[in-house]
């Protein structure tokens, strides 16, 4: 019997400026949120965030087209994660991180940093406490 890994994760559909990679994955849930103060993304009127699945057959095929898809004109990062790995995929770069590496996920974090992504929005780093968004 074969074992089915799948990732899951959050894209945000104003970070992408191609939206065919959404038919790429699996949509669980959407929600829209308003963009507040706290969301440090001005440029936003509001965050569509759709929850997703994505196979383990395809999560680095993915992963790629989403770091392709990822507007240019400000600093985004999508993330998805399966028990063991976590894809943190920046315009032009994806990470795989192992969950157990410190060192893997403070460089991604540190990546984030560099690009001007707000330190409490690079929460997928395990030493963040989740911020709340309003």
């Amino acid at each position: 019997m074969k074992i089915m890994i799948v990732f899951k994760g959050v894209i945000i559909e104003e970070s992408l400026a191609d939206l065919n990679v959404l038919s790429h994955v699996k949509i669980v849930s959407t929600r829209v949120e308003p963009v507040t103060d706290a969301h440090e993304t001005p440029w936003a009127k509001q965050w569509t965030l759709h929850n997703v699945e994505i196979s383990g057959e395809e999560a680095l095929h993915v992963a790629g087209e989403i770091s392709n898809s990822l507007v240019a004109d400000h600093a985004w990062y999508a993330d998805f994660k399966s028990l063991e790995l976590h894809y943190i995929i920046y315009r032009g770069k994806v990470f795989m991180v192992d969950r157990t590496s410190a060192d893997q996920y403070n460089e991604a974090k540190q990546y984030g940093l560099l690009l001007g992504i707000p330190a409490h929005q690079v929460d997928f780093h395990p030493d963040v406490e989740l911020w709340e968004r309003k």
